[in-house]
C-alpha cells in the first residue's frame, strides 16, 4: 500500500500547466497571472503631497519663518503650479502633486489659516521632505510589479489596473466533474426518507474548487450498473480536466467504480492509501483525458482527501510553464495541544483549531470528530495535522505538519 507521501507524488505527477486565456480585468479576481507585470512609470510618478496642509521652503521655514502669504491652492489632479515667492506658500491637498519650488508639507493641524495666511504652529523638521511621497519612492519604472504564477487578489488587480492592464493573462480555469454515487443520496430540496440521505459531499467539494480557481459541474449517478457506465462514459468524454467521484471506491458489492473506469480505459495509477481516513482511495488518469480521484464516500474522508490530493493538483496545473517551484506543497508546523493515542499503522489526519500563543506558537486543538460520517465535525476546523503512521502517541506538545482547509 502506498505511503501519503508516495501518492501525493503520483498525483503532482499527472499535473500539466493548463493553457493561458485574456480576460477582462474585473474577472481576474482569483485567476493564476500568466504574464509578467512591470511598472509603466515611476510609483508614484511625481512628488506627492501626503497631508492636506500648506507647502513651503523648508530654508525659509528652517530660518525662522513661521508667517506665510498663500500664493495659490494646488489641488489633486490639477496641473502644477511652482510657487514663485520662495517666503510664500502653497495650499495643497493629498494626492496633489508637490508645486515645485517647495520642499515640504505642514499639516492644516499644524497651522492656522486666517486671510490667505498660515502661520506654523510647530518646530520645523531636520530636513526637506516631510509628508511628501518622493516620486518612484515605491517602484521605478521598469519594475517587476507581478510575476507569473500569481494568484490575483485584491490587492495585485489594483497593481494591474495602475499600469493600465484592461485586459490580462491568466492560466483557464481548470474544468471540474464532480460525481456523488449512491442510491441512498438525494437531492437537496427532497425529503429523504427513513433509509436516505441528502447530498452533501458534492457541495462540500464544489465549494473547496470553487475557492481554488475552478469551474465545477455537479452530477449524480445511482448505483445501478447500466446506468452507472452510461453516466460515467458520458462524463469522462465530456472535455473536463478532473472527475472527482465520491463513494463507490472500496470492495462492498455496489463499489463499482474502480472496475468500470478499467473498462473505460482510465489507468489505474493507485488504489488505496495507507491513510486515515480514506484508506480506499483510487486514482488515475485516461490518455487525453481527464485524472480521475475516487475519493471514498464518507463525508470526512471525502473531505480531507479531496484538502490532500486534489486542491495542490488543482493549484499545480493552474501554474504557468516555468513556475513550476510554486506547486510545492508545503504545510507549516503546529503544536499538538492534546495528546493522542492512534493504534492503526496508518498516516492519520486530524481536523484541528488552530491559534496562536503568547509566544507566537501556532496550536493546534482537535476537533471532536464521530468518525467518518460525522460531517459536522469539520464545522471550525481550520487545518488538518497529518499524523504518521508511527508512533502511537503523540505528545501534546509535538509538532506536526498543519494542512488549511
Amino acid at each position: 500500500m502506498l505511503s501519503v507521501a508516495e501518492a501525493f507524488a503520483r498525483v503532482l505527477a499527472t499535473a500539466r500547466p493548463l493553457p493561458a486565456e485574456t480576460v477582462p480585468l474585473p474577472e481576474a479576481l482569483g485567476r493564476v497571472l500568466a504574464e509578467s507585470l512591470t511598472a509603466d512609470r515611476d510609483f508614484p510618478p511625481f512628488n506627492r503631497v501626503a497631508m492636506d496642509g500648506i507647502a513651503v521652503v523648508h530654508a525659509a521655514w528652517a530660518a525662522g519663518q513661521t508667517e506665510f502669504a498663500i500664493e495659490h491652492t494646488q489641488y489633486a489632479g490639477a496641473p502644477p503650479q511652482p510657487l514663485q515667492d520662495p517666503q510664500a506658500a502653497v495650499e495643497v491637498m493629498t494626492g496633489a502633486v508637490l508645486p515645485p519650488g517647495t520642499d515640504v508639507v505642514v499639516r492644516y493641524e499644524d497651522t492656522a489659516l486666517e486671510n490667505s495666511r498660515a502661520t506654523i504652529q510647530i518646530a520645523p523638521p531636520a530636513a526637506p521632505g516631510v509628508n511628501v511621497h518622493r516620486q518612484a519612492a515605491d517602484r521605478r519604472r521598469g519594475d517587476a510589479l507581478l510575476a507569473p504564477g500569481t494568484r490575483l487578489g485584491p490587492a495585485e488587480l489594483a497593481v494591474a489596473a495602475t499600469v493600465g492592464a484592461a485586459e490580462i493573462r491568466v492560466t483557464r480555469r481548470p474544468r471540474v466533474a464532480v460525481v456523488s454515487t449512491g442510491d441512498e443520496l438525494v437531492d437537496i430540496s427532497e425529503t429523504p426518507l427513513p433509509h436516505q440521505i441528502r447530498r452533501s459531499n458534492a457541495y462540500a467539494l464544489q465549494g473547496l474548487f470553487i475557492q481554488t480557481g475552478a469551474e465545477v459541474t455537479l452530477f449524480h449517478l445511482t448505483d445501478e450498473l447500466t446506468a452507472l457506465r452510461l453516466g460515467l462514459t458520458n462524463i469522462i468524454g465530456a472535455g473536463f480536466d478532473a472527475v472527482v467521484l465520491s463513494g463507490a471506491v472500496s470492495k462492498g458489492r455496489a463499489d463499482h467504480l474502480p472496475g468500470l473506469l478499467r473498462e473505460l480505459a482510465v489507468v489505474e495509477i493507485f488504489h488505496e492509501v495507507n491513510q486515515r481516513p480514506g484508506k480506499p482511495m483510487w486514482f488515475g488518469a485516461k490518455e487525453a483525458g481527464p485524472v480521475v480521484f475516487g475519493l471514498p464516500g464518507n463525508p470526512v474522508s471525502t473531505f480531507l482527501t479531496a484538502c490532500r490530493y486534489v486542491l495542490p493538483w488543482l493549484r499545480a496545473v493552474q501554474q504557468p510553464l516555468g513556475t513550476e517551484e510554486a506547486t510545492t506543497e508545503t504545510p507549516a508546523p503546529a503544536v499538538l495541544t492534546v495528546e493522542i493515542n492512534f493504534k492503526p499503522q496508518l498516516a492519520h489526519f486530524v481536523p484541528v483549531r488552530l491559534t496562536v500563543d503568547a509566544e507566537g506558537r501556532r496550536l493546534a486543538t482537535p476537533l471532536r470528530v464521530g468518525g467518518s460520517g460525522d460531517l459536522t465535525g469539520l464545522v471550525g476546523a481550520d487545518a488538518f495535522l497529518e499524523l504518521p503512521p508511527e508512533p502511537v502517541m503523540f505528545a501534546a506538545g509535538s509538532v506536526w505538519p498543519a494542512w488549511g482547509l
